[in-house]
């Protein structure tokens, strides 16, 4: 596992100097939370069940899932029934309808630790493949990038050099997520954790590399400081959302790499969902008042599922984590259609969560 950085005051004090520039950006009108304000006790109109594995299969860990566009349904990621699928034949890519039903799957040796997962606007299937530092998905030879897939599979194009980390215009260093913009271009959240990159990476629609902003750090937002960057999202408005879980906020970019706005209210971010209404659903994983296990400062809020709204920063409604405080570990990744049905994907318990509304 990773260890804990002995600096996470220095992120505290970060935060706290990152306060006015957060309480100006905001609109002092919307019934946002301050990043001192739990949005713990809110309410929950949801209800769960675990969704099913095909051929009697166990769930392993997972961190991804995605609703397709154009059809509503889900693609899930299982780490093969453990945490890593080095050694494995399983498929880790999964398919399943709105409504639970298992659809198909692939993948199969494509993938060493399969982490972000993301369906473009025409329904291709976009999957990142870290290669942690602690040395899960090692021994294998694949990892390091990023892949673009039809629905059906087949590989389309790949970002980065399998196996090879590095920080030049076609090398990863743990690449956690991606997101694909209306025009095709591709935004590529590269680092997981302590000792990558923990930058934001663009390519156009060809995979021809475009720019990228951000180093490690704790400093305040619009400084460009990320620590572990873990979920990338696009509004309506095509704003960036990304998920900077160490320093437990979301900071919001526009595709240019300029800096608009952060937040807080929506906890430790591990994964953000924007459905075409700008309903925001954000996964909070890691939150713990101890030193979380990954670096960073202590959190008030619960973990769980956070559901609000990417317009205003208002924060409506929490699923929590059936165990808030203990090592159950809620959803890391997140999903939702339109009309409110939630998969959440659970890297701790590993299992995937179906939510509708009671």
């Amino acid at each position: 596992m990773i260890k804990p950085r002995a600096g996470w005051l220095i992120a505290v004090v970060a935060v706290l100097a990152a306060l006015p520039m957060a309480l100006t950006a905001q609109n002092r009108n919307a019934p946002k939370a301050r990043w001192w304000e739990p949005t713990n006790d809110l309410p929950n109109p949801w209800r769960g069940q675990r969704l099913p594995l095909p051929d009697n299969r166990t769930w392993g860990s997972t961190a991804g899932v995605d609703v397709d566009p154009t059809d509503g349904t889900f693609w899930v990621i299982d780490r093969c029934g453990s945490n890593t699928c080095v050694g494995s034949d399983l498929d880790p890519i999964l398919h399943y309808d709105a409504d639970g039903n298992f659809l198909g799957s692939f993948g199969s040796r494509l993938f060493a630790f399969p982490h972000g997962i993301h369906v473009d606007y025409d329904g291709n299937i976009w999957v990142t493949d870290p290669l942690p530092l602690d040395g899960r998905g090692a021994g294998g030879d694949v990892g390091q990038q990023v892949t673009k897939f039809t629905p059906q599979g087949e590989v389309l194009m790949q970002l980065g050099t399998r196996t090879v980390a590095g920080r030049g215009t076609n090398t990863f260093s743990a690449p956690s997520d991606v997101v694909v913009g209306r025009n095709g271009d591709i935004f590529v959240a590269d680092g997981h954790a302590e000792g990558t990159n923990e930058r934001m990476v663009k390519f156009d629609r060809n995979g021809k590399y475009l720019m990228e902003w951000g180093v490690p750090g704790f400093g305040p937002c619009g400084t460009g400081q990320f620590s572990s960057l873990h979920a990338l999202e696009l509004d309506s408005q095509g704003r960036l959302y990304i998920g900077d879980r160490d320093n437990n906020r979301i900071q919001i970019y526009d595709q240019d790499g300029n800096f608009i706005e952060c937040w807080y209210q929506f906890g430790r971010p591990s994964g953000i969902h924007i459905d075409s209404n700008d309903v925001m659903y954000v996964a909070d994983s890691e939150s713990s008042l101890e030193l979380p296990e990954y670096g960073g400062p202590p959190s008030p809020f619960l973990r769980g599922i956070r559901v609000g709204s990417a317009k205003d920063g208002s924060v409506d409604y929490f699923i929590p984590d059936p165990d808030p405080r203990g090592g159950s570990s809620a959803a890391e990744g997140v999903a939702a259609t339109d009309d409110g049905v939630i998969i959440g994907a659970e890297v701790g318990p590993r299992q995937v969560v179906r939510y509708e509304r009671r």
